[in-house]
């Protein structure tokens, strides 16, 4: 009967089939501003950079406060204490070198290109990672000093 006539939309009594929308748990709503795409890679190198950045200045502050408790104490004016005196105005140095090399680091990351495909990059991360170690090692000896002589 039905199906033998074909569909008139303009027929009186004929109905146009709409789809509901459905929403399902899956589907998230649309908002009005679109989202960007995030590249891991980039993600994962500024955060690197931000973590040196962070390690640099809990190590710089360590550093600094071993040098003023060295004076304070008067340690300074003994031969261990001027040893190690020698030893933390040598971190003092290491972390400036540190300081330039993540501004070197910094300016090759919002140059566009990822830290990661240049080949400087990764020999300038060793080269952080391990003067940031020699400081840190240095940092503690001055510690252990200053802890036995209170």
């Amino acid at each position: 009967m039905c199906a033998s006539r074909p569909f008139d939309p303009g027929a009186r009594g004929a109905l146009p089939f709409v789809m509901p929308e459905a929403s399902t748990s899956r589907s998230t709503p649309r908002t009005g501003s679109p989202s960007g795409v995030v590249d891991l890679a980039d993600a994962r190198d500024d955060r690197r950079l931000r973590d040196y950045q962070d390690r640099l200045r809990l190590v710089t502050e360590t550093n600094r406060k071993a040098l003023c408790r060295l004076f304070q104490t008067g340690l300074l004016f003994t031969r261990v204490g001027a040893r190690l005196g020698r030893d933390l105005l040598l971190a003092h140095q290491h972390l400036l070198r540190v300081a330039d090399l993540l501004a070197r680091l910094s300016e090759l990351s919002s140059r566009g290109g990822r830290d990661r495909q240049d080949p400087d990059a990764e020999a300038l991360y060793a080269q952080v990672q391990a003067l940031l170690a020699r400081t840190s090692e240095l940092s503690a000896r001055s510690d252990g000093l200053l802890a036995r002589e209170r």
